[in-house]
């Protein structure tokens, strides 16, 4: 546990949670016990890949998936927060709800390449590694997981960084899209390999011109 605590880059274990009420918004208990006392408001909206149905919290997103329709994503969204408080955000948004729902559809629909979103969710130290990184791939780029391994210090941990990929619920906030294999083969994809494609291209056709 302290190992893990110094390789996510704390330099104590006391700052892991000296800004939990401040900064994390849910707290690792009401994560664990499936959001309990947790109010989350969600929309889902259309797009080109299927419909994306976006969550949050009063402090940040905490579910950004994408599915067939508005009742297998509800589903999804109960299932990772059994106990919280679920509710439909009418419309006007709240403005930063608002904020985010635009930020979502501007880069699925190609206008908006990046995104500072803020997030509210649980990870392992390990996990947060390999996400932090994949933020930071560039948009239109794709890595290997054997690369993204190597970038984080672990260079014999592919398999470990693809299930990291694999556990992650927030499509294109952090960007798992962008991982592939080492041969350049998609690999997997939470939310199939068709939208796996169809994001990669379209970040390829949108990526900026340097000249």
């Amino acid at each position: 546990m302290t190992a893990a605590v110094y390789d996510a880059g704390y330099g104590s274990s006391s700052r892991v949670y000296e800004r939990a009420d401040t900064r994390l918004g849910m707290t690792p208990r009401q994560y664990r016990e499936g959001g309990r006392d947790v109010v989350i408001t969600h929309v889902s909206v259309p797009s080109p890949v299927g419909r994306i149905m976006i969550g949050a919290t009063d402090r940040g997103l905490c579910f950004v998936q994408f599915g067939d329709s508005q009742a297998a994503l509800l589903k999804e969204l109960k299932k990772e927060y059994p106990i919280a408080k679920l509710e439909e955000m009418p419309k006007p948004y709240r403005p930063e709800f608002e904020r985010w729902v635009t930020a979502l559809t501007e880069y699925i629909a190609g206008r908006q390449p990046h995104l500072d979103l803020p997030l509210d969710i649980r990870a392992t130290a390990f996990q947060m590694r390999v996400w932090n990184y994949l933020q930071s791939i560039p948009y239109g780029t794709v890595h290997s997981y054997g690369e993204v391994a190597a970038a984080i210090g672990e260079p014999k941990a592919a398999r470990a960084v693809a299930r990291a990929c694999a556990s992650n619920t927030m499509a294109i906030v952090i960007p798992c899209h962008r991982v592939v294999r080492g041969s350049g083969e998609l690999g997997g994809y939470r939310w199939g390999l068709a939208r796996k494609r169809t994001l990669i291209d379209q970040e390829r056709s949108h990526r900026p011109q340097v000249n």
